[in-house]
């Protein structure tokens, strides 16, 4: 399988051109589909004669048969991986977040490519857990059509698991950051949008007053997952949560920061967010039974290395 060919939806964006760049390394052949609403060219290498890129739509079933045809696995992260986006526009957003997985599906059923990766979201617990650490068997309670988007898509992936053969390795984000992350994109995670703020000397605002707490997740830390996702010789069932399991509040993040540039500019505190989940924890027991994770990058080495210090 070392040379054979990948298809990874979303594959010019943050997460996806990360996993393209290991799949590369791994000897394997990238074919992307992107609509490059939110990823870039630039972060594919193109003059790879290995990479190929089609420009369009996981919305678009023909496209999309097309994409899949020759493949021997499919990297599916491609959405519109903003919350806002899909309460603003749930009809448009709806289309890339469910309908596009649902055209990967008979399109690898059409042309019997089995092994699927699948980028869930915490987003689909809603605030069920909020304080303790998260376990995949945590009740659903998605509050926004990303997330009710993201649920279906793996109900769907189960049942054609089931009926079909497929072998999903679902995988449910927690806060996931590093270099490629776009901080202007309305997308991006409180990261980039801290770091991008702070390199250009623009005040920080923060809703609420800033204890509250996520569970942050480095890029190269999540590759590696991926990879064995679409390599392991076997997947179990169901989705398993990506996070350390650990606490970081957002004051702890700006200290992080402040500590990598040696300085902030000034940082203000706004009313909380109505809907804002105050704390997010995944539990990773499932996680290390299932994968290989190594250790933690820690979050000064990340915010380092994406701030290129």
């Amino acid at each position: 399988m070392s040379d054979s060919l990948i298809l990874v939806t979303g594959g010019a964006g943050f997460i996806g051109s990360h996993l393209c760049d290991a799949l590369l390394a791994a000897g394997h052949r990238v074919r992307v589909l992107d609509n490059l609403s939110t990823g870039k060219p630039a972060n594919l290498p193109l003059q790879d004669p290995r990479v190929e890129l089609i420009e369009g739509d996981v919305a678009d079933a023909a496209l999309v048969r097309r994409a899949v045809a020759g493949c021997s696995a499919v990297a599916h992260l491609a959405a519109v991986a903003s919350v806002q986006a899909s309460v603003d526009d749930p009809v448009s957003t709806h289309q890339s977040n469910f309908v596009g997985t649902l055209n990967i599906c008979e399109a690898m059923r059409e042309a019997g490519v089995r092994r699927v990766l699948f980028a869930s979201s915490a987003a689909v617990y809603g605030n069920n857990g909020e304080g303790v650490a998260v376990t995949e068997d945590t009740p659903k309670a998605p509050l926004t059509p990303y997330a009710s988007d993201k649920l279906a898509s793996e109900y769907y992936l189960d049942f054609y698991r089931r009926q079909h053969g497929l072998e999903p390795a679902i995988f449910r984000f927690f806060n996931i950051f590093g270099p490629r992350q776009d901080p202007s994109s309305p997308y991006s995670g409180v990261i980039s949008i801290f770091t991008e703020r702070a390199l250009a000397g623009r005040p920080i605002t923060v809703f609420g007053d800033g204890e509250q707490t996520r569970d942050f997740f480095y890029i190269d830390d999540l590759v590696p997952l991926l990879v064995q996702g679409l390599r392991n010789e076997v997947v179990a069932p169901g989705a398993v949560n990506v996070g350390h399991s650990q606490s970081v509040s957002l004051n702890q993040l700006l200290e992080a920061v402040r500590q990598v540039l040696g300085s902030l500019p000034p940082v203000t505190y706004g009313e909380a967010r109505a809907g804002d989940i105050r704390h997010s924890r995944a539990d990773s027991t499932l996680l290390r039974q299932r994968f290989q994770l190594g250790a933690a990058t820690p979050l000064a080495q990340g915010l380092a290395q994406l701030l290129g210090r």
